[in-house]
């Protein structure tokens, strides 16, 4: 895939490099001089140019895009990248960085973001997870759909500890995708046995997550 990062700083230039290693084209645009460090990812092409600009777009040639990633510091710009990405040049995939919680409202479809990555609000759940047994975590949110990955640590006394994936019947519209045990992951079939302090990740929907905890831990 061609890629479009918007925002060289060290969190750009992070994601670039993953991309490249899994093959991909990467193209890095900002308008600050000092950002433009070739040597930092020289298989990337760089760009220096103000991408909230449709000129500037139209130098990265966003017509040929497949993702515009917009990782900048700035909310705004990260916003205005996004809309101009779907609205102007309807590149198929967007993923937009979050800086502030507050405004993570902004990011949705009304502003062409596909995908919004809040950086705190992730960490704060990654924190939550390291330490929660027994309590449903919101690890993150897919902007379509606002369908959400959850986590549960399976405390000692669930009463689900022993049944199989099978015998349970589990909320509407949620899907158990992994189980975590010890450090190895499992692909949960219905013949698998839920064990105390397995890590369950599920995709589901807010207005299932309740029954969901009072499943997995009705005593919480």
């Amino acid at each position: 895939m061609r890629i479009v990062i918007v925002g060289a700083g060290s969190v750009g230039r992070s994601i670039a490099r993953e991309l490249l290693t899994n093959g991909h084209r990467v193209l890095l645009i900002d308008k600050d001089p000092n950002a433009i460090r070739v040597t930092s990812v020289p298989e990337a092409e760089w760009l220096l140019a103000d991408a909230c600009e449709i000129s500037s777009l139209a130098d990265a040639g966003l017509e040929d895009c497949d993702v515009v990633v917009a990782a900048s510091g700035d909310d705004k710009a990260n916003l205005v990248v996004s809309l101009l990405s779907k609205t102007e040049y309807g590149v198929p995939r967007t993923v937009a960085r979050v800086n502030t919680p507050a405004n993570e409202w902004m990011f949705d479809e009304a502003w062409g973001v596909d995908v919004a990555v809040s950086t705190p609000r992730l960490m704060t759940a990654l924190v939550e997870e390291a330490v929660s047994v027994g309590e449903l975590v919101r690890i993150f949110t897919f902007q379509q759909g606002q369908a959400a990955m959850v986590e549960m640590t399976l405390p000692d006394n669930s009463t689900l500890a022993g049944t199989t994936v099978g015998e349970i019947h589990w909320p509407a519209d949620t899907v158990l995708v992994g189980i975590i045990r010890g450090e190895r992951p499992i692909a949960p079939s219905r013949d698998d046995a839920l064990e105390a302090g397995d890590e369950l990740m599920f995709i589901t929907v807010p207005e299932s997550e309740e029954e969901l905890q009072q499943l997995l831990n009705p005593r919480a």
